[in-house]
């Protein structure tokens, strides 16, 4: 076992993120924005707080604009460094090109697009108290069926898994949180230059040699931001602060945040809890009732009614338009008299013409139109 000084860690941050189309269309799954921020952001942030500024990450999909927003890292109080797999490599594969990186010490590995403030110096000592190769960070769940389950012995060690079992087949309620602790010997269990994944090829065959790794239970907040549902809850989470992560802007009421330069005229009715964007403009008459979160840059016009939604950077809400439990992507634009209904998700540079309608649950594809007078359903088409 290494000693008990600073590690390295690893976000696995190359995946499409296909769950979350079609916010995912025009954005790689990490920098999809928690509190308008990337929610690799927030992850940079809590390894930082924990002493963990020596990190990797792997890219794929939209790298360029990963590399572009964080840099080397030295904004966000770390160093940052990244591998481009022009082909996936799984998620362990994905750590084979930082072997020299994080190969003599211990090592942490986080999903690079998972929503969580765990305690991860407490995860860390336990990890090295149990002598193990591996200490994986695992979460009780009421329904296992939508998760890989850990199963344990009364000592905390892993005895095996259960990918998404029925609630009847389920041996275990822990589900894999993709907070991992590793020794430079797991490395021994990834073949250089091959797909490999931890959960279905290196946990088993750590299993099958008989070497002894552990969970630790997390009891702070966790949400694997897996689908579009668990995204909306993870933003509201944040916003109601059952996550500790930092809120962008100036708190000028309780629980209500306004971003620099951002202009809300008289007249607007405000409904906590409510997050507005740095440079935005809340013109008179228009209504804004949380939990709202509204990216940097946006314009909400007069008459304009927004309730229990989210808004990426850029997006416009025309006069007398209504959106109630939507989210909208990138540089959105709702015109005057257009509705977009619950749950209804609209992708980056869309366009809603005047009066159209986005029925609830409609997934709207990136850079789409939507004419004048026409009802967009649940595949996005008219």
């Amino acid at each position: 076992m290494t000693g008990a000084g600073p590690v390295h860690a690893y976000l696995m941050a190359a995946g499409l993120g296909t769950r979350l189309y079609p916010l995912t269309g025009l954005t790689s799954k990490p920098m999809v924005p928690i509190l308008n921020r990337p929610v690799m952001e927030h992850l940079l942030h809590l390894l930082r707080r924990h002493g963990v500024t020596e990190v990797a990450a792997n890219l794929h999909y939209y790298p360029d604009r990963i590399r572009s927003y964080f840099g080397d890292g030295s904004g966000f109080g770390v160093d940052l460094r990244y591998n481009l797999e022009e082909q996936l490599l799984g998620t362990a594969g994905g750590a084979d090109a930082f072997r020299a990186f994080l190969g003599d010490a211990t090592f942490l590995v986080m999903s690079g697009d998972g929503l969580t403030d765990a305690d991860l110096t407490a995860f860390l000592a336990a990890h090295r108290r149990s002598g193990g190769v591996a200490t994986l960070a695992v979460k009780e769940v009421d329904d296992p069926s939508l998760y890989g389950v850990v199963v344990h012995d009364d000592h905390g060690r892993v005895t095996g898994f259960q990918e998404k079992p029925s609630r009847e087949e389920a041996r275990s309620n822990l589900c894999n949180c993709g907070i991992y602790a590793f020794e430079p010997e797991v490395f021994d269990y990834i073949a250089p230059g091959a797909f490999v994944d931890w959960a279905h090829d290196v946990f088993p065959a750590l299993l099958g040699d008989g070497r002894p790794f552990h969970v630790w239970r997390l009891e702070s907040y966790w949400n694997d931001v897996g689908n579009i549902e668990q995204y909306r809850i993870g933003n509201f989470d944040a916003l109601l602060g059952r996550v500790r992560l930092d809120v962008p802007g100036c708190e000028v009421a309780p629980r209500v945040w306004v971003g620099e330069g951002t202009e809300i005229e008289s007249g607007v009715r405000l409904e906590a809890p409510v997050l507005l964007g740095a440079g935005c403009l809340v013109e008179s008459g228009a209504e804004l009732v949380g939990p709202l979160i509204i990216g940097d840059g946006c314009v909400v016009e007069s008459g304009a009614v927004l309730e229990g939604m989210i808004h990426w950077d850029g997006a416009k809400a025309g006069r007398d338009s209504r959106l109630a439990g939507s989210i909208l992507g990138r540089h959105v634009v709702v015109r005057h008299g257009a509705v977009v209904h619950e749950d209804a998700v609209v992708g980056d540079r869309s366009e809603i013409a005047p009066h159209a309608q986005v029925e609830a649950g409609a997934r709207v594809e990136p850079r789409s139109e939507i004419c004048a007078g026409a009802q967009c359903g649940e595949d996005g088409a008219s």
